[in-house]
């Protein structure tokens, strides 16, 4: 535990970090003697009690971060005398009832984070005079009431992010105000009304949240202007009426739509589509229509018979049988187009080789371009792989998830033809001599990882369990997005499951402590090897790296860096900037090397939740943005 003497330290200290070193007991009163300290950090701890008065001693305070402990009691009004402070880090504590009012006289602040606590109350309407702010989180509260005017003030925010709360009414419309907010979240509350039309002079909006509320009426069309938008999800609302189709709209998921009230338009949202006026027809037009239907009918369904008796024929001779597996597909492929597209399966076209079989290149007469996954059927294992794929991918629809085309199956050939990803894995990419992939290429890349495990845990009516997470299973299209691939050992969890035991083991390096030992494996088990997966992209190490032996591994390695020494560890061809940017970068990595080690917690209750891993790195993805 903290001594009483830490307040005996040196008046002219002005840092002190005491982090994630999992002191327990109380905040002694007596850190207030510290009288000129600029940086306070005891975060990641297992400290409790009381956030102790005397902090409104630290009049030069700028930083100020409790994060992660087991904290309770009120935020008394002791911050308000800090008017140097800039950044207030109370998240994940048991801090409970409301706001202080006063914090809004503190005009420097630039990051107030707050989430997972048990704040109550409303959000006081002096945080609009927060000019500077630049992060506002108040997720996982207890907070409610309506969402003031005033937070359409806050000029220079960038991340807002108040979801998982109690907050009803509508959406004010002077959130319209916040031109550079990159990141909006404000689902799983109690809104209701319209989305207001003024959301879409929100010009630098790239994420936007409203899914699990009680917001009614239409989707704007003006949305339509917002050309950085990337994540739009208004899923589980009383929306109607036509969903958008163009600009950002083009490249969304239809899992962003869905369980609203009466949403109509294009069929790729998996919607109806929209009803079109007939009342003013003449009965005479809607006859010859008719007519014209019947008379069609009449001779395309002797010619339809004929068709398919001729295919009913000539695949008795066929050893072949293609089944779709997806709505939107580029027709059926045969066994003979397959061998055709990929030149009978030459090694030429071969890209990638795995435990059950190998992907090829094809070209289909369309001139489009597939992968082509052929199963080893010599490998019993190979028959339950290509089973577990065609079930588990047949209900999935994700953005970061590689899309099947179609399959073709007989007793001596099975393959699936997927989405061709013209550059190729993620492990190629990281390790090519031929390529480089940026900080933010690469944070990016993790973002849209951790986006499609948010949707195979939290997003489909069972579970998925990816069981297999690697940067080789990890494809980046033309525009560097990245899609999660190579289902094969993957495990549906029924109801009522949260976890379950298999006897297929994973890629070693990547497999958490309990799915190697025990063959336990649950949606903690992936994220466990996502965290491993993450240190390895930032350092350019294998976990099964020859300097990695015994005790000492990948995560040990990058733990003992933490948090003075990540320069260490991180890949050296990050680090190209100098000074002031550099340190920023620094600061960067050593963000995205916490929430890789939350993720790596031996106990897999303690491992973060991929909801709040998304959230977490799309906030230093903004943070990366301002360096």
């Amino acid at each position: 535990m903290l001594p009483v003497s830490t307040g005996n330290l040196s008046t002219s200290l002005i840092r002190l970090h005491i982090f994630r070193c999992k002191i327990k007991g109380l905040i002694p009163n007596e850190v207030g003697n510290l009288s000129n300290l600029l940086v306070l950090d005891l975060s990641g701890n297992n400290l409790v009690g009381s956030i102790p008065t005397s902090i409104g001693n630290l009049r030069n305070l700028q930083r100020f971060n409790l994060n992660n402990n087991k904290l309770a009691g009120f935020i008394g009004d002791d911050l308000c005398k800090l008017q140097g402070l800039g950044d207030i880090y109370l998240g994940q504590n048991q801090l409970s009832g409301s706001l202080p009012y006063c914090l809004g006289n503190v005009t420097s602040l630039r990051t107030i984070y707050l989430g997972s606590n048990k704040l109550s109350s409303n959000i006081p309407t002096s945080l609009g005079n927060l000019k500077d702010l630049v992060v506002l989180d108040l997720s996982s509260n207890n907070m409610g009431g309506s969402l003031p005017p005033e937070i359409g003030n806050l000029n220079v925010a960038t991340l807002i992010d108040l979801s998982m709360n109690q907050f009803s009414n509508e959406i004010p419309k002077e959130t319209g105000g916040l031109q550079n907010l990159v990141q909006l979240s404000l689902r799983h509350n109690k809104l209701q009304g319209s989305i207001p039309d003024s959301m879409s002079n929100m010009v630098g909006l790239e994420f936007l949240d409203l899914s699990h509320n009680n917001i009614s009426g239409i989707i704007p069309k003006s949305l339509e202007k917002l050309h950085y938008l990337k994540y739009f999800n208004v899923s589980v609302n009383k929306l109607y009426g036509e969903i958008p189709s163009w600009g950002p709209f083009k490249n969304l998921s239809s899992q962003f739509f869905i369980l609203n009230e009466a949403l109509c338009g294009s069929t790729r949202f998996k919607v109806p589509p929209c009803p079109t006026s007939s009342k003013h027809k003449p009965n005479g037009k809607k006859m010859l229509v008719l007519f014209l239907i019947l008379g069609i009918a009449l001779v395309f369904i002797p010619i339809t018979f004929v068709f398919v008796w001729i295919r009913y024929v000539r695949g008795k001779r066929a050893p072949q049988q293609a089944d779709s597996l997806s709505i939107t597909t580029i027709g059926r492929i045969s066994y003979y187009e397959l061998l055709q597209a990929t030149d009978a399966l030459s090694e030429t076209n071969l890209i990638g080789s795995g435990s059950f079989g190998s992907v090829y290149k094809g070209i289909i007469r369309s001139g489009a371009h597939i992968a082509v996954k052929v199963f080893n059927l010599q490998l019993e294992a190979a028959f339950k792989s290509f089973d577990t794929e065609c079930e588990v991918l047949r209900s999935l629809r994700h953005r970061n998830l590689v899309k099947v085309i179609t399959s073709c199956s007989n007793l001596d050939f099975k393959a699936l033809v997927l989405e061709y990803m013209p550059n190729g894995s993620l492990e190629k990419c990281l390790y090519s001599h031929n390529y480089f992939l940026d900080i933010m290429q690469r944070l990016s890349i993790m973002i849209d990882v951790a986006c499609a495990l948010e949707y195979l845990h939290h997003g489909c009516s069972m579970p998925v369990i990816h069981c297999d997470l690697k940067p080789s299973n990890v494809l980046l299209d033309e525009n560097m997005v990245a899609h999660l691939s190579d289902f094969g050992i993957s495990k549906l969890l029924g109801e009522a499951e949260s976890d379950l035991y298999t006897k297929t083991l994973a890629t070693l390096g990547y497999i958490a402590p309990e799915y190697g030992l025990d063959g336990l494996v649950s949606i903690k088990s992936d994220v466990y090897s996502y965290g491993i997966m993450l240190m390895e992209i930032f350092t350019r190490r294998k976990p099964n790296d020859e300097i990695f032996e015994g005790d000492f591994s990948l995560k040990q390695w990058v733990s003992n860096s933490l948090p003075e020494a990540v320069m260490d560890v991180v890949d050296v061809n990050l680090l190209t900037s100098m000074d002031n940017r550099l340190e920023k970068e620094l600061d960067v990595m050593a963000s995205i090397m916490r929430v890789a080690l939350d993720c790596c917690v031996e106990s897999p209750a303690r491992r973060t939740n991929v909801k709040d891993v998304v959230g977490m790195l799309h906030k230093i993805k903004i943070q990366l943005l301002s360096c």
